[in-house]
């Protein structure tokens, strides 16, 4: 049964199944709850699909706020009640001051990584004017607030506060329109980031691109509204619209590209 279980999942997400498998076994049979890392949608996805498999078992989640990409679980005996300090979630608050203003997601998220902190324990990054609020697991917090003192060549300044106090950003898409002979993965991708399609093919096939946070390595994928696919070095969009065919026979698509 865990055999035929694995094939519905990438090889790559095996060792994560494997964990999930063990956490929902022991809130299962041995009764114990289990708080992870901050977990992306996809993750999400295969821990509900397993707890799903348990009529004993409960999967709570939190991110901070009710729309977080990235939440941290807790997986619980059902008649357990979890409280909300108990996911562990704090904020750290920076500062970049008036020369922050230029600085993006990545430059705060290669900052933070450059202390050597795993990704897993990063939940959503909320950019602001002059500076961002980024959700972490509030084990590793005060570490960060005494390491943190710099971004891209830019002073900084950090403090920790509650969750509560959390200010999320708005989520800005750069919206583009173009048409395509089809809706195949490489052809898409390579107009989302100019790349002909013989070098959208390359990550592709190494396992580069996600759709909707699942590793596809066929570049024929067929992508629908709503879609969103991210290209490791390069980004992520989501499809927002298929707007239906051109008089040439070509398909007119919307995405916007997240900044």
């Amino acid at each position: 049964m865990v055999n035929s279980l694995f094939a519905h999942f990438h090889p790559d997400e095996h060792p994560f199944v494997d964990r999930a498998l063990e956490w929902v076994d022991k809130a299962d049979n041995r009764h114990t709850a289990k708080l992870t890392d901050f977990l992306d949608p996809r993750q999400i996805y295969i821990l509900q699909t397993l707890v799903n498999r348990s009529s004993n078992t409960a999967l709570h989640m939190n991110g901070g706020y009710a729309e977080a990409e990235r939440q941290r679980a807790i997986i619980a005996p059902d008649y357990q009640v979890i409280e909300q300090d108990e996911f562990g979630l704090a904020v750290l608050s920076v500062d970049s001051g008036k020369g922050g203003g230029g600085l993006d997601h990545g430059d705060y998220m290669g900052a933070i990584l450059g202390l050597g902190i795993k990704r897993d324990k990063i939940g959503d990054i909320h950019v602001h004017e002059h500076g961002c609020h980024c959700v972490v697991a509030e084990e590793i917090s005060d570490y960060m607030r005494l390491h943190l003192h710099q971004v891209h060549r830019v002073h900084v300044q950090t403090e920790i506060i509650p969750i509560s106090r959390l200010e999320p950003a708005r989520t800005v898409l750069e919206e583009m329109e173009f048409t395509v002979a089809s809706l195949r993965l490489d052809g898409i991708v390579g107009d989302a980031f100019r790349l002909s399609r013989a070098k959208a093919l390359v990550p592709i096939k190494a396992g580069r691109c996600r759709v909707n946070w699942k590793v596809i390595e066929d570049p024929s994928q067929v992508l629908k509204a709503g879609d969103v696919v991210s290209l490791q070095g390069f980004g992520r969009f989501r499809v927002l619209d298929i707007e239906g065919w051109t008089k040439k026979g070509r398909l007119r698509i919307r995405i916007g590209k997240y900044r």
